[in-house]
Parts: C-alpha cells; sequence; structure tokens
C-alpha cells in the first residue's frame, strides 16, 4: 500500500516509441510462451520431508530468524516455517501486542499458560513474555510439549499437536485426532497453509493456475492514474495503488489477498528471481532481510518486466522489475491467501 519511490525520469515501455496494444501483444506471447514451457514443471517441486526446512529469504525479521531458526530445530513435530508462521498469525511479529483475551507478546501467551510453561531463552536470569528471546524458545518448546503428550494419537504428529495447541491436549486425545471443531481444524490449516509460504523451496513452485487472468486485468488498467489508498471503488473513478491492484487483480480469478503489500508476500512459496513465472507478485523494500518492511508490489509479466501502480502522479504502466531494491517473489494460491490473518492483534 506503500509507495515505491520513484526511479528515474521517464516512461518504460515494452517496445520503443510506447505503442500501448503492441505491448500487450507482447505480454501475450510472454504469458503463452512462459506457461508452455512451464507446463512439464506442474508436479516437480521439492518435498520439505526429504530435506531439511529452511526459512524464506526476509519471511522472517532479521531480529528474529536466529531465534526461529535454532528453536524452530527443538523437535520433529516442529520446523522454523511452521514456528515462525505461527508466530506470525498470533502476532505478525509484534513483540508489544496484547489481544482481547490478555494473550501478550510476539508468541501470544496468556499469563497463566506463560506462568506454567515460559522458559529462559535467552539464559539471563528471568522469563520475560516481552522478550522474544524467551517468548519464541517458549512457544517452540510448549509446541513440543504438546506434542509429547499426544504422540500416541493417529494421524499427523504435527497436526495433532497444533490441534492440542489451540483445543487442549485432552481434547485431541478423545478424540483420536484432531478434533471437529470448526475453530481448531481452521487453526491447524492455516497454520500448515502458512508454513508453505515460510519455507525456502527445495525445488521448483508449481505454475500460477490463477496468473494469466491477473495478469488480463491489470493489463486493462494500464494508464490509469496512481491512488494512494486506492482499491478501484466507483467513488475512486477505478484508481488503485499497488497493492490495490494486485489485490483487485486476483480477486477477478476468486483468490482474496491481504490489502497491504507486506501480508501480500505470505501468500504463497517464494520462486527465485530465475525462476519467475508471469503472475508472480514481486516486492520492493529498503530492507532486504525483512518482509514486514517491504513497501511495494507488482504483477510479473515476463522478460524482466512488471506492471505496477507506482506512486502519486504517476499512471500504472511497464516498467523493469530488477532494481537493487527488489525483496523476491510470491506465486499467489488460493489455499496461502486464504490461509492469512485478516486481523492481527493491534499493540
Amino acid at each position: 500500500m506503500t509507495v515505491r519511490k520513484a526511479g528515474k525520469a521517464g516512461k518504460v515501455w515494452l517496445v520503443a516509441g510506447g505503442v500501448l496494444g503492441t505491448c500487450l501483444g507482447f505480454v501475450a506471447l510472454l504469458v503463452v510462451g512462459t506457461y508452455s514451457a512451464a507446463a512439464g514443471l506442474i508436479g516437480g517441486a521439492g518435498d520439505a520431508k526429504n530435506g531439511t526446512v529452511g526459512l524464506a529469504k526476509g519471511a522472517v525479521p532479521a531480529a528474529y530468524q536466529g531465534l526461529v531458526q535454532k528453536w524452530g530445530n527443538l523437535c520433529p513435530a516442529i520446523n522454523p516455517a511452521l514456528l515462525a508462521a505461527q508466530l506470525y498469525q498470533e502476532s505478525g511479529w509484534n513483540p508489544r501486542v496484547v489481544s482481547p483475551a490478555n494473550a501478550m507478546g510476539i508468541a501470544q501467551f496468556i499469563p497463566g499458560t506463560w506462568a506454567g510453561h515460559g522458559i529462559d531463552g535467552d539464559k539471563d536470569g528471568d522469563r520475560d513474555v516481552w522478550d522474544p528471546a524467551d517468548a519464541i524458545p517458549s512457544a517452540a518448546s510448549y509446541d513440543c510439549e504438546l506434542a509429547g503428550y499426544v504422540k500416541d494419537v493417529p494421524g499427523d504428529a504435527t497436526n495433532n499437536m497444533l490441534a492440542a495447541y489451540n483445543a487442549g491436549a485432552y481434547r485431541v486425545i478423545k478424540s483420536g485426532g484432531v478434533p471437529r471443531i470448526s475453530e481448531t481444524q481452521n487453526y491447524v490449516r492455516i497454520i500448515r497453509s502458512l508454513e508453505k509460504s515460510f519455507a525456502r523451496p527445495l525445488g521448483r513452485v508449481e505454475p500460477s493456475r490463477q496468473a494469466a487472468g491477473a495478469i488480463n486485468f491489470a493489463q486493462q488498467k494500464l494508464g490509469t492514474p496512481y491512488l494512494w489508498g486506492g482499491t478501484g471503488t466507483a467513488a475512486q473513478n477505478g484508481r488503485f495503488d499497488c497493492s490495490g491492484l494486485t489485490q483487485a487483480a486476483y480477486r477477478t480469478v476468486g483468490v482474496e489477498l491481504p490489502r497491504v503489500a507486506n501480508d501480500q508476500y505470505n501468500a504463497g512459496p517464494h520462486p527465485s528471481r530465475a525462476e519467475l513465472l508471469p503472475g508472480d507478485l514481486v516486492f520492493f523494500s529498503d530492507d532486504l532481510t525483512n518482509s514486514r518492511a517491504i513497501r511495494h508490489v507488482g504483477i510479473y509479466v515476463g522478460g524482466g518486466y512488471m506492471i505496477d501502480a507506482p506512486r502519486t502522479g504517476a499512471v500504472i504502466r511497464f516498467t523493469k522489475m530488477d532494481t537493487p531494491d527488489y525483496f523476491g517473489a510470491t506465486r499467489v494460491t488460493k489455499e496461502g491467501a486464504s490461509a492469512l490473518p485478516t486481523h492481527l492483534p493491534q499493540s
């Protein structure tokens, strides 16, 4: 939703002369050609179970990455990406947040649970729920403790552990697995889906099936003036800001993205620069170690170009995406987008 800093002055077009119809035709060829070549990639993604789970670049803020990587390997039922997904859902990486239920800190412990399960993760002599160096290790330790309680329950051990975190170990044991409680089932589904966004891909990421439709929408908006906070409503004369454009584009193909760019980054796995395909969202930031600092997003169209809504005074355009502030990319999935929290606790 924030504005990307202006680059060098001058229009950037895919074809000399800037003829819009020619540009659209060129993008169509890029999309068709890229998808023809990518057809063989479907089903070729790596399986995280066959290798060590690492964290996607910048997905965890640099201040917490070491803690998440270390403590996410505490027991077999968790991994760094799963722990990151829990923390993101609970607090959005805000170490000072308090929920309406009085859950506190980056890991959202209620006082009674913290009293019984909080640990001194940094060995400084205290257990401080507000200190991520204690709260993150405590979250991992509590997860592993719960995993031990439900270790003999049939089904996926990690799903059962997450269900125990939400509904209590007794209910999981009594139900013989994840209880048929909608809140608990959604909790497990959301965390397991978000886990894929925080994990570093071990192989090729499956092409998006909605990408062409999203690009088609964005193409139709070329030349539309930028509007800070714009989401394309009639009252706004159909104008957008950067994340409003990407949200609207994917909405037309049945995928509901969050409103702001730094949350959109978590809507799917993260292909490398060399693996980009049309329809991938591409992100930009002044801090290349922290996805929460992302301030701009565009839709990749191939050939090193994207469509974006750049800044006040400009219009939706084609432009090069390879700039020093390039952060990374997300291959949007419906499952990934639907797992994102709609309301994180506020401080």
